[in-house]
């Protein structure tokens, strides 16, 4: 039954009244399954937030539900392997009945625990239940070498025995997080990270329903729907995760980083910090969008960084984020109504690129190298799918005739609106590049041109404390 249909203005308190109201108990498989099919029929937004997956990863999500699979996703860091997963929460039903009291979400009609069984001999119809919402029935854990059996299956309570039971009385077991997550979804984070004994004991309470804690064995026959995420080289490799464990999850779902530009600067604006009480107009020329994502793109491709580890889409966000921070402290301390990120700004991403990408080299000052390295090719590429130089000939004219220019993170944009009159072309070089809104949009397109001119070899470009300046070539 779909999740609208016990919607009611007294829900049911009781099994007897939950019976009498013709709920049907489904496993957690069988709720997803439905309610995937129903948001599929009305066309209902499946994984919010989750961009440029359409195609590859939701699709294959889709048929692991339809097939009643646990998923292992496959992917480097940032990769929304977490948001996926998380975003499974909504093909829950909004709310389900449980046994009132008990310590892990209980079926009334069918409840698994000697605690629960008990109630329910010795109240019969009249056992009280509650209702527990989506958001309840979904736990993660981050697989790490420290985890322990009690952590996920459970352990004896010293407390409870001392209180007169029995070590063999199952009520003495206080359970640990899979037991908890009974009718809902237990995730697990970097899969093979976990001790070979751990992976076991979970394999034995999802697979054969049974658990030994202390030596005393239990039959938990738990309704769980098990996802887990890791990296594709830990996961095939030889060693890392038990066969059997691997053999239990029906489906391998690889993720990936952004394929286009246009995913990154969407998941980039979606996902950078926004304060609503920001007073300055911050205005982010395309061009500037896309030299951040192009970027990423090339770190991705860099024989100098570590691709084991990956590239994060929080890079990107990060670079955009300082790109748009220094924009605006210029525009403070200029007394400035409009910002708008420059060339002269990109130096600042190096506090946020650094501690997210891993080097294959560890030599002294490399990592900046590499980083600037970077910029430069990403301003390179995109400024060549803009223009051609020979667009540009009146400007370069305009240089071998003496002109120099010079720009600075600092420079005022009435500065640079000054400079232009002295430049051919570049008007509507600045309109062809869609920044002629405003003067800090202005000084953002002029800076990208002279940057554009200079990687190809049209410029000199002599760089000084805070400040470049671009003139002709030697000859």
């Amino acid at each position: 039954m779909g999740e609208k249909e016990f919607v009611m203005e007294t829900k049911p308190r009781t099994i007897g009244e939950l019976r009498r109201s013709g709920y049907r108990p489904r496993s957690v498989r069988e709720e997803m399954r439905d309610n995937l099919i129903r948001k599929i029929r009305n066309r209902e937004e499946l994984f919010p937030g989750i961009i440029g997956f359409e195609d590859t990863v939701i699709p294959q999500v889709e048929n692991a539900i339809l097939s009643g699979h646990d998923i292992v996703f496959l992917g480097e860091r940032g990769q929304a392997k977490s948001r996926v997963i998380r975003s499974l929460v909504n093909l829950l039903d909004e709310e389900i009945p449980v046994i009132s009291g008990c310590e892990i979400p209980e079926d009334p009609f069918r409840p698994i625990t000697k605690e629960g069984r008990d109630k329910v001999a010795e109240n019969g119809d009249d056992t009280e239940i509650a209702w527990l919402g989506r958001e309840y029935r979904y736990s993660e854990k981050l697989a790490t070498p420290d985890i322990t059996i009690a952590d996920l299956i459970g352990e004896v309570d010293p407390i409870r025995v001392a209180e007169g039971r029995y070590l063999s009385d199952e009520l003495t077991i206080h359970y640990g997080l899979v037991p908890r997550t009974n009718r809902g979804i237990f995730c697990i984070n970097e899969l093979p990270d976990l001790a070979e004994r751990i992976q076991v004991g979970l394999l034995n309470i999802l697979e054969e329903r049974d658990v030994q804690i202390r030596g005393y064995k239990i039959r938990l026959p738990l309704d769980v729907y098990v996802v887990a995420s890791a990296n594709p080289e830990d996961y095939t490799n030889r060693g890392r995760i038990i066969t059997p464990l691997k053999d239990r999850c029906g489906s391998e779902i690889r993720t990936h980083y952004p394929r286009t530009a246009a995913v990154e600067i969407d998941i980039m604006e979606r996902e950078k910090a926004d304060f609503l009480s920001e007073p300055y107009k911050t205005a982010v020329p395309v061009f500037m969008k896309e030299i951040v994502a192009e970027i990423s793109a090339l770190a991705r491709r860099s024989p100098d960084i570590n691709q084991r580890s990956g590239v994060s889409v929080r890079v990107s966000i990060s670079n955009y984020e300082n790109l748009i921070s220094n924009a605006i402290r210029r525009a403070i301390r200029l007394n400035e109504e409009y910002s708008a990120p420059r060339i002269s700004d990109l130096p600042y991403i190096v506090a946020s690129i650094s501690g997210k990408i891993e080097l294959e080299s560890v030599d002294e000052g490399r990592e900046d190298q590499i980083i600037e390295k970077l910029i430069q090719g990403a301003v390179l590429n995109v400024f060549n799918r803009y223009f051609t130089p020979l667009e540009l000939g009146a400007m370069i004219a305009k240089f071998e005739e003496g002109l120099s220019v010079e720009t600075s993170d600092t420079m005022s944009s009435k500065v640079y609106m000054q400079r232009l009159a002295e430049m051919n072309g570049v008007t509507d070089a600045i309109k062809k590049l869609g920044a002629a809104d405003n003067p800090a949009t202005i000084a953002s397109g002029l800076e990208f041109i002279l940057e554009g001119l200079h990687l190809n070899r049209k410029l000199n470009k002599d760089k000084m404390p805070g400040k470049a300046q671009y003139r002709r070539p030697r000859s």
